[in-house]
């Protein structure tokens, strides 16, 4: 399973050395995200100071990389940051974005009960474990959301061979962010794919769940940290500090 790449897509093209600018009043920065983001508790981390070093607000909206994507490519949303790599280069190749930056990078792992009734823990492959669970009928839960989780997800059933009835016996589609369906996999002794910064932000919470093939054994060859993409301009203005400053500090810390 490849790693997962976060991207940035900025969606205005006002860029300047990174260094902060005077503002009298906030400069406001509409963000959409992914929830795996969001509940990995990254955000948090990175906001505040950011916010407090430029003069800006960082409005968050955390929903699925194929929603975020929506917002950036109509323009309600300043900046977007995903991990669905042939959705970005779409993105680029559209005309909605510019340049690509490398950001960060998270893995998928394959959770489920810790009495593992499937016997899938550290099989070598997830797709070949996913087909297990399916034989077996245990119960998988799916976000369903069309984020960059479930396209993953998507993909490893079909080289599984399988395709899944959504809210069958078994699989539960249920439309939901990361920790909604971690949380439900928790109280349901239920399998799920997740990303593992969102897994270990939440494990403490998590008491049911454990990892059952992740790391090496689940991940092809590694690519470039996340990226960073400039996007182009439309009526309403944005800063350049706003967004070149947001890209220093996440590539420099």
């Amino acid at each position: 399973m490849r790693l997962k790449n976060f991207t940035i897509l900025i969606i205005f093209l006002f860029l300047t050395a990174c260094q902060p600018a005077k503002t009298a009043a906030p400069q406001i920065l509409r963000l959409a995200t992914t929830t795996s983001t969001a509940d990995s508790g990254l955000l948090d981390a990175l906001l505040s100071e950011f916010e407090a070093r430029n003069n800006a607000q960082v409005d968050v909206i955390a929903i699925g990389t194929g929603q975020a994507i929506s917002l950036g490519e109509t323009g309600d949303v300043d900046v977007i940051l995903v991990h669905a790599r042939a959705r970005e280069d779409a993105f680029v190749a559209e005309g909605h974005g510019t340049e690509r930056f490398d950001v960060m990078y998270n893995d998928f792992i394959l959770v489920g009960p810790k009495n593992d009734p499937s016997g899938v823990l550290e099989m070598k492959l997830a797709s070949e474990a996913l087909a297990v669970i399916a034989k077996t009928g245990a119960t998988f839960a799916s976000r369903g959301d069309d984020s960059g989780t479930h396209t993953k997800e998507n993909a490893l059933w079909e080289k599984a061979g399988i395709t899944p009835y959504p809210n069958g016996d078994w699989y539960k589609s249920l439309g939901q962010g990361m920790g909604e369906t971690l949380q439900f996999a928790n109280e349901t002794g239920a399998y799920t794919l997740t990303d593992r910064g969102t897994f270990l932000s939440q494990q403490a919470n998590l008491p049911n769940l454990m990892v059952m093939v992740g790391g090496t054994t689940i991940a092809n060859t590694r690519t470039s940290a996340g990226q960073l993409i400039w996007g182009n301009s439309r009526s309403t203005q944005i800063k350049a500090i706003s967004i070149t400053s947001w890209r220093c500090n996440l590539l420099h810390g």
